[in-house]
């Protein structure tokens, strides 16, 4: 389904993706772990084609998305939904429109502009919103939730363009336990009931082991590992991880260690 062949990204003389290939051959969870600086962004960025590669190729059921051009690039762009550490929500616009404006690859800019949205539109939005315990702040402008609320809207907006793939770039960096707890839930929850694969870099080793059926661990702009979470020994993860490896063991919060009340609370 998805072949990443030999790919390269450089800097200068810095190789942020160095010869890099790997085969998804079904929808996965897949965690991509590694120190700051291990390629993990840029390889994301590479395959929604936000940057380009410096050569290598990325075969997505047979065609190179990588020689996509135009039209053809925002089509692959919108079935390949990116979710950023920053939430890039609109802060004062409300949450339903930010939601709808994840159509936007699909509704055009000038219908966008002006919220021309039909009445299927804004339902679509408030059923993502419902699924993940959001559609009680639709009218409310983004700028007033918190981060672990916008980062649930973005979801529901990266939803919304009905994506084949989804790419998360450190999704709970930014966040408290709990709230990370919900947004890797949610993550879980799309790739299981959508059949979709779902990247997502991730700082902790303990939320990739919780929460991936795989994990591709990087280093130096290379993958020095790509199994299950099971096949990860403390020793490689030390590897992987290096100076950082101490902050990388830090325990993440499990779906399991919460109950229901604090579940209801958390926002």
């Amino acid at each position: 389904m998805i072949k990443v062949e030999k790919l390269n990204k450089y800097f200068g003389d810095n190789r942020a993706v160095n010869d890099v290939t790997f085969e998804i051959n079904k929808p996965e969870m897949i965690g991509i772990i590694g120190r700051s600086g291990a390629g993990k962004s840029t390889l994301l960025r590479i395959m929604n084609r936000l940057t380009d590669a410096t050569s290598g190729s990325i075969f997505i059921e047979g065609r190179n998305i990588l020689s996509l051009t135009k039209k053809d690039k925002r089509a692959w762009q919108k079935d390949c939904a990116m979710i950023f550490q920053q939430f890039n929500l609109v802060p004062r616009l409300d949450v339903l429109t930010n939601v709808i404006l994840g159509r936007s690859n699909i509704q055009g800019t000038l219908r966008s502009s002006l919220k021309l949205f039909t009445k299927d539109e804004r339902v679509d939005a408030l059923m993502a919103l419902d699924k993940l315990g959001m559609a009680e702040t639709a009218l409310q402008r983004a700028e007033t939730l918190s981060g672990g609320q916008q980062q649930r809207v973005a979801i529901c907006r990266a939803m919304m363009q009905q994506p084949k793939m989804i790419l998360a770039d450190e999704p709970i960096a930014s966040l408290d336990p709990l709230n990370a707890r919900l947004v890797m839930e949610s993550l879980r929850n799309i790739h299981r009931e959508k059949q979709i694969t779902v990247l997502a870099n991730l700082h902790t080793l303990d939320t990739a082991k919780n929460y991936c059926d795989r994990i591709i661990g990087m280093r130096l702009g290379e993958i020095v590992f790509d199994d299950v979470p099971s096949s990860l020994k403390d020793d490689v993860a030390r590897e992987i991880y290096g100076a950082e490896a101490e902050e990388a063991f830090e325990p993440t919060v499990t779906s399991t260690s919460l109950g229901d009340e604090q579940f209801a609370e958390a926002g």
